[in-house]
């Protein structure tokens, strides 16, 4: 009688799933959303990460948090995005469409069937480079960040010898323990001369006593031919490039890390890194990556003086004129915890306004190089107009200081003080750049 109780009850859950299928068109096994969760979800909550408290990429992994799925996506807590879609869409947008948010939740609501069971896990590359990288660089032996509370500035050597120089088509950063890192920036040099030993100098200058890379002249000589500089924020994803696009990476060099590491109660070891993808088509269209606002160009320009008083709800703008037809790939703003919102468009010499980024509630946990849907174009001669909102109030509840205290930017980027960064990542442009899709 239990038996029959039971073939019952799937029979029943079998016909209602069908009837709601049938009558809403939405999923009804896990096969229908298997698609949402590896491009919204795995990519982050997957078993090599460090980052999130549990995987997503398999049925057994989904079925065991389905009540905090269904609550985060009804409430649009997860996935994260930032950027808003009516100012400017993005390739790589993490949220969640309104079909997609429906199918997960009837989905759920139906009790989750699996249907055919589907086996193994899904690749967690990116759609554009679905395979394992071509080449890691990283630190020679784990780097201890000391449990005192304090933030720490380390940079890190890592030589490299290669049979012959690559062609680069995306690149990784990747750490073993991530949320200790509050950003990196690393640049990739070459050193064709043989003669100068790549393991000379130490592997690491650490400078946590003056906080500042104030003692990086041991380094000094291995800058003389930067080839690409990039970096890693909480939240970014991997950066790639598209058809004949990317940079060369030499023979011979190193590459220097700047490794900003957050304050830690505990002692913790950080090994850190980078991935690289090579392609095979020949680099025809040449990256470039430059900085504005502070610490980078037109650093003097921002008005007002980028001092961020106490109590208040302070605006900062920069414009700032482009030099070149940019074919612009990537946005790339940041701030700190005392952002509120960001924005930058562009105004063309015709007059045209050219929307880039809008962030309306800045989180410094979710910060991400944005990557344009097709390149877009801007006009040597038009104005680049940024613009920077702090709250440094005590209704901030990400405020480090209590109470609010004038904040300001330096040289070197602790959290407590403040950022007012867009990086541009671009090419020189070329007539019919418009319709290369990313």
């Amino acid at each position: 009688m239990l038996h029959r109780k039971m073939n019952l009850k799937k029979v029943f859950l079998s016909l209602a799933t069908t009837i709601v299928g049938i009558t809403t068109g939405y999923s009804q096994t896990y096969s229908d959303v298997r698609t949402i969760f590896i491009n919204k979800c795995a990519s982050c909550h997957n078993t090599q990460s460090n980052e999130t408290p549990f995987p997503l990429e398999t049925f057994t992994d989904i079925s065991k948090k389905l009540q905090t799925i269904k609550e985060v996506v009804t409430n649009n807590i997860m996935p994260p995005w930032l950027a808003d879609p009516h100012y400017r869409e993005f390739s790589n947008d993490r949220s969640l469409s309104k079909n997609e948010k429906q199918k997960i939740i009837d989905w759920i609501n139906l009790g989750a069937p699996e249907g055919t069971p589907i086996k193994g896990k899904p690749n967690q590359m990116n759609k554009q480079n679905n395979r394992p990288a071509d080449l890691s660089l990283e630190i020679q032996k784990p780097f201890l960040v000391k449990g005192d509370n304090k933030e720490k500035f380390v940079l890190f050597k890592v030589p490299f010898e290669l049979s012959e120089e690559k062609n680069i088509e995306a690149i990784e950063f990747f750490s073993n323990n991530r949320r200790i890192v509050h950003h990196a920036n690393y640049m990739f040099c070459s050193v064709p001369d043989k003669s100068v030993n790549l393991n000379q100098g130490p592997a690491f200058i650490d400078d946590t006593q003056n906080t500042g890379i104030a003692n990086t002249s041991e380094y000094e000589s291995f800058k003389k031919n930067p080839v690409y500089y990039t970096g890693w924020i909480p939240g970014t994803s991997t950066e790639y490039y598209p058809q004949n696009f990317g940079w060369k990476l030499p023979k011979r060099g190193v590459v220097l890390f700047t490794v900003h590491y957050s304050g830690t109660p505990i002692d913790q070891n950080s090994i850190i890194g980078v991935k690289l993808h090579f392609k095979k088509a020949k680099i025809e269209r040449e990256i470039r990556v430059i900085s504005l606002g502070s610490g980078g160009i037109g650093e003097e320009a921002i008005f007002p003086n980028f001092i961020i008083s106490p109590n208040k709800i302070s605006t900062f703008s920069l414009k700032i004129r482009t030099p070149e037809d940019q074919s612009l790939m990537y946005v790339w703003p940041h701030m700190h915890y005392l952002g509120k919102e960001f924005s930058a468009y562009a105004i063309t010499p015709t007059n045209d306004t050219i929307n880039l980024v809008r962030i309306p509630k800045w989180d410094f946990k979710w910060q991400e190089m944005y990557r344009m849907k097709k390149l877009v174009k801007i006009p040597a001669g038009s104005l680049l107009s940024i613009s920077g909102t702090y709250d440094n109030t005590t209704s901030n509840p990400n405020n480090p200081h209590s109470p609010p205290v004038y904040v300001f930017s330096s040289g070197n980027m602790i959290s407590t003080d403040e950022m007012f960064t867009l990086l541009l990542i671009y090419s020189p442009y070329k007539e019919g750049d418009e319709d290369i899709e990313l």
